[in-house]
């Protein structure tokens, strides 16, 4: 098999589009017609079934495309194993986590990290969707519980908690619930319980609804649901983590909170020895640290 006709089907089917395979590749595009064909006769298959709009896979081409992709990983994966082998800290890290954590405690922490390792380049992808680390769909993760695919190194880093809270001025204007009944007189903000979420949350603003709230807003992501609280429009849940930054929002009904809701911290066995995912996972540990140091020495109210 040649592998360069391979790595140029691979082009084309990822894009699928000869143009578009032949501009990644530096090629022109009759270039590339050439050694698809060539590719095809070799195999005795057509590859592509071809028309206007572009170029779609025949079950053999995807057969193959299944196989070039699977190599495209395993080289990916080496080459990043190779660049980890030095001591410097650069290139592409591809982290996923949440929309919430994400944009609410992580973006905002990175500076420290980038300040450490100005190569460093960080692909944050946040999307409640759980990305398969083993394919190499990311290489490192945050979840909210704890993984389930096999191969993977996790590590707990914290606990978290659903609480509600509200701005001191939105409080002041409609006072503060002394009992659960009394959010029957407030507007709640969540996450609608059908939105991708913790199920800890979920089951929190389920028991809330019991009390015929009149008036809500729902938001498929806690950034939004800061947001709009931030903003006096209401009473939210929200994660425990975000007043870290938000000293200034009140805790309401004290009582009134979700089950633990453990934080990991995974990625794939074979990236074991990666300086990249070292130092990220030695950044966030240390962020962990100081967090629990602070709520240590913040006194109780």
């Amino acid at each position: 098999m040649d592998w360069d006709k391979l790595r140029i089907f691979h082009a084309v089917a990822d894009a699928g589009s000869l143009t578009h395979a032949g501009e990644s590749l530096h090629l022109s595009q009759s270039a590339v017609s050439r050694q698809i064909r060539a590719l095809e006769e070799s195999l005795g298959s057509t590859l592509f079934h071809r028309h206007a709009r572009g170029l779609i896979l025949t079950e053999q081409g995807e057969l193959l495309f299944d196989a070039t992709s699977a190599m495209a990983r395993r080289l990916d994966t080496a080459v990043a194993r190779i660049r980890d082998s030095v001591e410097e800290v650069f290139g592409e890290l591809r982290v996923t986590t949440t929309t919430g954590f994400g944009s609410l405690w992580l973006a905002k922490r990175l500076p420290i990290l980038y300040q450490r390792y100005p190569e460093l380049k960080i692909d944050l992808m946040l999307e409640e969707q759980v990305l398969d680390l083993p394919m190499r769909e990311a290489d490192v993760a945050i979840r909210m519980k704890e993984p389930s695919q096999a191969d993977l190194i996790r590590l707990r880093l914290m606990n978290i908690k659903m609480r509600l809270y509200a701005t001191q001025p939105y409080l002041d204007a409609h006072g503060m619930p002394a009992t659960p009944e009394h959010l029957s007189t407030h507007r709640l903000i969540c996450q609608n319980t059908s939105s991708a979420q913790v199920a800890a949350g979920a089951r929190l603003v389920r028991e809330l609804m019991t009390y015929n709230i009149p008036s809500t807003l729902t938001v498929n992501n806690y950034f939004g649901v800061l947001q709009a609280v931030l903003n006096g429009l209401g009473i939210g849940v929200l994660p425990d983590y975000v007043t870290e930054d938000h000293p200034h929002l009140v805790r309401v009904l004290d009582e009134i909170e979700s089950h633990d809701v453990p934080v990991f911290l995974a990625y794939p066995e074979e990236l074991r020895a990666s300086r990249r995912i070292a130092a990220f996972r030695e950044f966030i540990t240390e962020q962990i640290m100081e967090k629990r140091q602070r709520d240590k020495d913040t006194p109780s109210m």
